[in-house]
């Protein structure tokens, strides 16, 4: 039989406090009991407070009799009601099952059995991340598979961080209180006081806490223990940076293999089908390869991988190679990672739902950006947010695990979390608003580009990067921008080609020519070139057209080392000039043709037509073509073997560009200076001339710090290793031809790091037959 239902404490409290006239201040004061243990007995939180405690408070209320015996008796109830209760806590506090699947993750589930060994104090780690990353899943299984380390139990509870309404702090306590063994009407009214008896009761326990899905420090902070045996492990999708003296870890998406095997491993233990759980492949290796593209499809997010098995599962007659497919549609391959209730869209809406408007608006817009990074600046130009508050907002999606942090205060998207925050973008912003944004960024990312390039341009007074976004105040400030946001500025770039923007696009690839040469191993040059050659071409200017088959003809030789194509690029540059009787660019066509030409051994045609060109450069007054110029005839002397007329070249190059009257732009003065004395050093290491060969090296590299080109870092400092093995100071020269490998590296330039190499093992064998010898 069912009694009269419980009649709750706080309405019948908060009446007659009302009727008193009384705010829980004055009552607090009047009754001696505490305001926040009063604003507990109101809210609920505190259902049978002991009979002092409520005849201090009928007291100050100055309730009749029959009112506090009323009073007196709903409170008698909800201990007695709490008390049949506490016998089912403890239960509620156990760990969720053991995942039979599990797989992967071994380091972290090292570092959790690491924490705190050998320390006499409590432990607690805090294991954060986006969301479908298997926070939960991790700390479970490590819970379970350490169990006999915590002899005193295993607690798990659910803080529900993510909830409208997330679990408050007391009542949390409250339940891990019971689960200690700690009776109802023992449980203090007052939060604090509860936290201090939590950690009194840990102190000297081996237990492990779980606090799963955490919402924020304020949660959190109450429930930790202070000395102690004790270990607590908090996950949470924030990094809950605020809390102090805790062990992190920040999970990151599963590596290809490691997904791959928990693939096969939910397939295999579920499916009837056997071990190969996807026997509509024709071949196990065909299998193999197919959850290989599953695992990349779902960007090793354990979440979707969970989905992706289960559907396989639960579709027999579907191949792992078919559902590959399905999954490649980037439009639908959020909906197709779906099973039942467990949906990847429904885990990034849980964060989504936590943001504030503009944050949302961030989040969504951000996903048009092209590249796989971005930073603050380009979320002010897609939101028309002030820079300061945007950089506020990356730090609360990174907080949430909807970003992934990167260097440099920059951020990036998981690859599913884009698809949802673009389909989110597409779900609740107009097609209008959607590419005014997407027009205002490639605007702003070409207009940015042109402004940085120019600082790299002879004659030109760079602008003002738009906007005031980025501070472009110098070559090294471009240059970094230009390095940082090349994938979004090169992306923009071929936007504005396809829609026809020739002029933006002749403009922004004149702007960092110069830049190329500091940077010629991007990989994309020889498409900026193509592309503004075909722009100059559809605006019909001939001499435009002739200057960027030029740029193209110098990447084809520079960059990719196809001279054959570079060639035929410089004599279509060299046609277009001499038809529009531009005797400048006419030079430059001979210049770049140089390029090809040393690559194709031809070294004679260099030296006979390449000086025409430096006399052309010189009759125009072009400095920085005539210096370039006459450094191709050198290096084409050197390689004749007229080594003592190629130093002379060089000598010469050096003098050009080091004399106010003749030499070019500073920085291009200084970057041909380096390259010269650098080369100029090859020269006389052929001759044996050591020490002469050393002092130039050393010349060159004390350009480097107003150069600043990884690759021209590393020719002089191969050569000066070579002048250092040849005076006999090996120790020196192994150390510096590493340097030079480190720079060729850095570069991307494999022709030359090939070669230091090559001379480095050569020299460890020298060493090691002379070792061998005395020994």
């Amino acid at each position: 039989m069912v009694g009269p239902p419980l009649e709750a404490l706080g309405p019948l409290l908060r009446g007659h406090r009302h009727a008193a006239g009384l705010t829980l201040e004055e009552l607090a004061e009047a009754s001696g009991v505490s305001d926040r243990a009063i604003g507990d007995m109101e809210r609920g939180h505190s259902r049978g407070p002991q009979a002092r405690t409520v005849r201090a408070l009928a007291d100050a209320l100055r309730l009749s009799s029959e009112d506090a015996d009323r009073l007196l008796g709903v409170a008698r109830q909800g201990r007695r009601r709490a008390y049949q209760e506490n016998s089912h806590d403890r239960g509620l506090c156990d760990l969720p099952p053991l995942i039979q699947d599990f797989v992967g993750r071994s380091g972290e589930l090292a570092w959790l059995a690491r924490g705190g060994d050998g320390d006499a104090g409590a432990r607690a780690a805090i294991v954060s991340g986006g969301p479908g990353l298997g926070k939960t899943s991790l700390v479970v299984q490590a819970g379970h598979q350490q169990a006999e380390r915590f002899t005193d139990g295993r607690f798990y509870i659910n803080l529900r961080g993510l909830d409208p309404e997330p679990l408050d702090a007391h009542d949390a306590l409250g339940r891990l209180l019971r689960a200690f063994g700690v009776l109802e009407r023992d449980l203090p009214a007052d939060r604090d006081e509860r936290a201090v008896l939590l950690r009194r009761l840990v102190r000297d326990k081996s237990a492990l806490v779980i606090l799963d899905n955490a919402a924020d420090e304020a949660q959190v902070r109450p429930l930790l223990p202070g000395e102690g045996w004790c270990t607590f492990w908090v996950t949470s999708r924030r990094a809950l940076t605020g809390i102090e003296h805790a062990r992190r870890l920040s999970l990151t998406p599963l590596p290809v293999e490691a997904a791959t095997a928990l693939l096969t491993a939910i397939t295999a233990d579920r499916s009837h089908r056997g071990t190969a759980a996807v026997t509509a492949d024709s071949t196990a290796a065909a299998a193999a390869t197919a959850f290989e593209r599953i695992a990349e499809l779902c960007g090793g997010l354990p979440l979707a991988l969970r989905i992706a098995g289960n559907r396989l599962v639960s579709r027999p007659a579907w191949s792992a190679a078919n559902f590959a497919n399905r999954l490649a549609a980037e439009d639908l391959r959020l909906d197709r990672l779906a099973a039942g209730d467990l949906r990847v869209k429904s885990a990034f809406t849980l964060s989504y739902e936590q943001l504030t408007r503009p944050a949302r608006l961030l989040f969504r817009r951000l996903s048009l950006v092209p590249g796989p990074d971005f930073d603050a600046a380009l979320g002010t130009v897609l939101t028309s947010l002030a820079l300061d508050e945007v950089e506020q907002m990356l730090d609360e999606l990174i907080e949430l695990g909807l970003l992934n942090p990167v260097a440099d205060g920059r951020a990036s998207f998981h690859d599913l979390v884009r698809l949802y925050a673009h389909q989110r973008l597409a779900e609740e912003e107009t097609v209008e608003a959607r590419e005014a944004a997407r027009t205002a960024m490639i605007t702003w990312l070409l207009n940015t580009a042109q402004a940085a390039g120019q600082w790299f341009e002879p004659g030109i007074t760079p602008t003002l990067a738009p906007g005031g976004l980025v501070e472009l105040t110098d070559h090294h400030t471009a240059q970094i921008w230009l390095r940082v946001e090349s994938a979004n500025w090169f992306a923009a770039l071929q936007d504005a080609a396809a829609t026809g923007r020739h002029r933006t696009v002749v403009d922004v690839a004149q702007s960092t020519h110069y830049f190329s040469d500091r940077w010629r191993y991007w990989g994309h040059w020889h498409t900026v070139f193509e592309l503004s050659r075909t722009a100059a071409h559809a605006l019909g200017d001939p001499v435009l057209e002739a200057t960027h088959a030029n740029y193209l003809s110098w990447a084809y030789a520079a960059c990719l080392r196809q001279p054959q194509a570079a060639l035929a690029l410089a004599f279509e540059a060299s046609e277009l000039a001499q038809a529009a009787g531009d005797t400048v660019q006419e030079a430059w066509s001979l210049t770049y043709a140089a390029c090809a030409w040393r690559h194709l051994d031809m070294h004679e045609e260099i030296i006979t037509e390449v000086e025409r060109a430096a006399e052309l450069f010189a009759a125009a007054g072009d400095r920085e073509g005539r210096s370039k110029a006459l450094f191709n005839v050198a290096m084409a002397l050197r390689a004749r073997g007229r080594f003592q007329e190629s130093l002379a070249a060089f000598d010469r190059v050096v003098d050009l560009v080091t004399d106010p009257r003749t030499a070019p732009a500073p920085w291009i003065a200084d970057i041909t200076a380096m390259n010269a004395l650098s080369e100029g050093a090859r020269a006389l290491l052929h001759l044996g001339r050591w020490q002469e060969a050393k002092e130039a090296a050393d010349r060159a590299l004390a350009l480097d710090s107003r150069v600043g080109v990884p690759a021209l870092h590393g020719e002089a400092s191969l050569s000066k290793a070579r002048a250092l093995w040849g005076l006999g100071a090996r120790t020196e020269a192994r150390r510096v031809v590493q340097d030079a490998i480190h720079s060729f590296t850095s570069a991307g330039d494999t022709h030359h790091t090939d070669e230091a190499k090559a001379q480095q093992q050569q020299w460890s064998r020298r060493c090691h037959v002379v070792e061998r010898e005395v020994s």
